[in-house]
């Protein structure tokens, strides 16, 4: 950054004043030599005290320590300045020139001298930094003192200082107009004068806002009073002072701190660790209030440029955007949080009318304030119950796929969730703008838990009631009544909801216990003694009451139409004569048309006193009446596998 070089006396008129001098001192006698040091001594002395009051204006303007020892060091640095030839007598150098323009407040004419002085040696590079840092100081405390509310007349430097900005700038952008090499502008120190302007009013600005702490648990109330004081008395007070700058030409620079300093206060307000949607909400709302109204500092619009005006809108409308960004993250996780807590495995799942007033209450609480923020809010709620469905699917599915199958209870209880969800889903269209792709997602997320579910739950059901029965017959207590009681007490707990899978569900379990009971019936042991065929008999009729009882407490008169082959094995094998088992024989045969020869020869085994003759009369029945299998007919025997006892023609036990 080095400039042409002329001579700092052409800029002072020196060049023609020291001829003058040189001459006249030769001419002084002695008495004339010793005025000329005692004017050397004024000169040091006043440039003393003039270091020493800005020493002191920089520790009055509460600068860090490291600062004020800069400074020092500096005020020590000019005190040592001595010009390279010797001065004549009267003579004002350079450097006490700018300290007077800096102690006057006359910065701009202070920048300068400076940059003349710059170019005028080669050694005042080191001494236009240092005067450079000293002025900067003062500038500062200028700044400080008109902030701080100082009675002192304060706008002619302060204007000064806003001229030396606007000076700096220029000189900035002539240096990178330039075609030829030269240092860096990052060296030069007025190069950061903007910056540390900034960063002056920004500190102030911040240490007027408020003390406020917000917390997980901040009343609503005390946000509020909070807000009307930063309306009241923090903005008006940053208005009153923008009076100064403004005619300093530094309202740009002054606005632009303060709706920094606004945003980010904001910003700590509605953060979303600890800022409840509600709280959030009424930072909203007050964000769009002062929109409207246009008050604050330098927030209402004037008749002044229309570059400031622009600022003033653009701030603002940034302002309450990021609110708003802020306001629809703690939806999101509002939502989220409670849907996760809602619906988590293992637990007693809520009613679909509570997952549906989570989304009303926020939704209509953004109603209030704006439609098109409704909207957002709707959408965002949305969004998170489809993601929130995404992740439910995997915790689901992993929750099956663990070792050990889960218990009959938290299959169902995941059962319900899903039948809730759905529901719940199907309120909120009605109160929310689904789209069509959202509605397809969420219902075929929900139509495949529920499949994978069913079916892991049905095949747990079979699982438990097959390893019980197992050794049923024979045992006083398999497990068998427990596995019942069980399942009534996790039907009737699912439904109590009202679920439309509910009487499907039971219906299909009530298929598989009585397949999977018939089957352990029928594979029993085929040759048991006279008192063993009286305990099964007896064990099939009491089994036949609990199961009656249960499905009927479970379904209610539904249980009427469930097929009951118990009932008719009972039946045939309780009947005393030939004649009536062949009655009884048709109505199973016609309401189980899959029953095969070796069923009808297994359960005939468990009836006790049956003469061959009777036995192979009933078989020649079955022949005769067994027809092709109805295709709506319960097909409950098909899949029952019994060994054929090897009889002979006629049946007998001993052929």
């Amino acid at each position: 950054m080095r400039k042409a070089m002329y001579s700092w006396g052409t800029f002072t008129g020196r060049d023609k004043w020291e001829k003058g001098a040189g001459e006249n001192a030769r001419m002084l006698p002695k008495a004339g030599h010793e005025e000329r040091k005692k004017l050397e001594t004024k000169r040091k002395r006043k440039l003393k005290t003039v270091a020493g009051k800005l020493l002191k204006a920089v520790a009055s303007g509460k600068e860090i320590a490291a600062k004020k020892a800069e400074s020092e060091h500096v005020a020590g640095n000019l005190l040592k300045m001595r010009t390279n030839r010797k001065e004549a007598e009267g003579e004002t150098s350079a450097e006490e020139t700018v300290c007077e323009f800096i102690e006057q407040g006359k910065f701009f004419q202070a920048c300068n001298c400076i940059s003349d002085l710059e170019h005028s040696a080669s050694d005042a590079v080191g001494k236009s930094e240092s005067l450079y840092m000293l002025l900067a100081e003062r500038m500062w405390a200028v700044v400080g003192e008109a902030l701080h509310g100082s009675d002192r007349v304060l706008l002619e430097p302060l204007q000064s200082v806003g001229e030396s900005l606007a000076w700096e700038k220029q000189k900035e952008e002539e240096w990178l107009g330039r075609d030829q090499e030269m240092e860096s502008v990052s060296t030069w120190h007025p190069n950061f004068w903007k910056k540390d302007l900034e960063e002056k009013l920004t500190q102030y600005m911040a240490a007027q806002i408020p003390r406020f702490v917000p917390t997980s648990n901040t009343d609503e109330a005390a946000l509020k009073q909070h807000l009307s004081q930063l309306e009241k008395t923090f903005l008006p007070n940053l208005e009153h002072k923008s009076g100064f700058f403004r005619e300093a030409g530094l309202l740009v620079t002054y606005a632009q701190c303060c709706h920094a300093s606004l945003s980010s206060h904001l910003s700590i307000l509605t953060d979303n660790r600890h800022c409840t949607f509600s709280q959030c909400l009424v930072v909203y709302e007050w964000c769009l209030k002062m929109y409207k109204s246009g008050s604050g500092t330098c927030l209402r619009p004037r008749q002044t440029s229309q570059h400031s005006l622009a600022l003033d809108v653009q701030s603002l409308v940034w302002i309450i955007l990021k609110t708003e960004e802020k306001l629809l993250a703690v939806t999101r996780k509002e939502v989220g949080k409670a849907l996760e807590e809602a619906f988590e495995i293992g637990k007693t799942p809520c009613a679909d009318a509570a997952i549906v007033q989570i989304f009303r209450e926020k939704m209509e609480a953004a109603q209030h304030i704006s439609e098109s923020l409704s909207e957002k809010v709707e959408a965002v709620c949305l969004e998170e119950c489809l993601s929130f469905l995404q992740s439910y699917e995997n915790e689901v599915r992993n929750f099956l796929q663990i070792d050990g199958c889960p218990g009959i209870s938290s299959s169902l209880r995941i059962l319900e969730n899903c039948c809730i969800l759905r529901t719940a889903w199907c309120k909120l269209t009605h109160i929310c703008s689904a789209s069509t792709g959202q509605d397809a997602k969420v219902k075929g997320f929900l139509y495949r838990m529920e499949d994978e579910v069913t079916e892991h739950f049905l095949q747990t059901v079979t699982s438990k009631v097959k390893e019980t029965l197992k050794d049923h017959f024979k045992k006083c207590d398999s497990g068998f009544n427990h596995i019942l009681e069980s399942l009534k007490q996790s039907f009737l707990a699912f439904g109590k909801k009202k679920t439309d899978i509910y009487e499907a569900l039971v219906k299909s379990v009530n298929i598989i216990i009585i397949a999977e009971y018939v089957q352990a019936l029928l594979t029993t042991s085929r040759k048991p003694s006279s008192e063993q065929r009286k305990r099964i008999v007896s064990k099939i009729e009491e089994d036949h009451r609990t199961l009656q009882t249960i499905f009927k407490e479970c379904l209610g008169p539904a249980a009427g139409a469930l097929k009951d082959p118990i009932k008719a094995i009972l039946e045939l094998i309780q009947t005393s004569d030939a004649e009536g088992m062949k009655i009884a024989l048709l109505p199973i045969l016609k309401e189980f048309p899959d029953l095969r020869e070796e069923h009808l020869s297994a359960v005939l085994d468990i009836k006790d006193s049956l003469s061959r003759e009777d036995r192979a009369a009933l078989l020649k029945a079955f022949h005769d009446n067994c027809g092709e299998t109805e295709s709506e007919a319960t097909l409950l025997f098909a899949d029952i596998e019994v060994k054929p006892r090897k009889y002979g023609l006629c049946g007998c036990f001993c052929c």
